[in-house]
């Protein structure tokens, strides 16, 4: 029986632990209030665990008693006793029972006023962490969207660069095409006139 409770015992701190060792990461709690919430729920672990080794105690010893009032002449009275005797130890053992969840329900629910009076001294920090970021994500649309405005100029300029060195380019290219065709008739016309001049002067 005696290892049966402490089975009992171990695995109840095991579970009563699992939360508080998740709560005892938050910064704001101290170690003394970790250690006190820490111990109480030990003690309601410890009583919970003697209350389930009583009852089984008084169950046991109840059937034993009624075994025994069998061989016993007043046995109704053997066995109304016996009753009396379990009864008044499921009493105690419900009344641990019940103690031992009032301090595991007192201190989760110190938990919880704790995080949440965490949390709301959290809230002005984080909201001003959330503006931040929001904050920085616009700085950052608006920087990337300037780079593609950027671009997009550097872009616009070089092609409006190009075109007019293509024009000209044609223009001079027009300019050369207009005096060398200029050159050819003037000689053509010179050509002309000699030939004239020449027929003139046979007559």
């Amino acid at each position: 029986m005696e290892n049966r409770s402490l089975s009992v015992v171990a695995g109840l701190i095991a579970l009563l632990a699992m939360p508080l060792a998740a709560f005892a990461a938050d910064e704001g709690v101290s170690g003394y209030q970790q250690a006190s919430w820490q111990s109480r729920l030990d003690k309601a672990a410890a009583m919970q665990a003697e209350s389930e080794a009583r009852q089984a105690d008084a169950d046991r010893l109840l059937k034993q008693k009624n075994e025994e009032c069998a061989t016993r002449f007043f046995i109704n009275d053997c066995r109304n006793a016996a009753a009396r005797e379990h009864l008044k130890t499921t009493r105690e053992a419900r009344q641990l029972e019940n103690e031992s969840k009032a301090l595991e329900r007192a201190v989760k629910k110190e938990q919880f006023v704790e995080r949440e009076r965490q949390r709301g001294e959290e809230a002005p920090r984080r909201a001003a962490e959330l503006e931040l970021r929001q904050a920085e994500t616009v700085n950052a649309q608006q920087e990337a969207e300037a780079r593609i405005a950027a671009r997009q100029a550097e872009k616009a300029a070089q092609a409006a660069e190009g075109e007019k060195r293509h024009a000209a380019d044609a223009e001079r290219i027009r300019k050369k095409q207009a005096a060398h065709d200029a050159r050819v008739a003037k000689k053509m016309q010179e050509a002309q006139e000699r030939a004239a001049a020449k027929a003139a002067e046979k007559k």
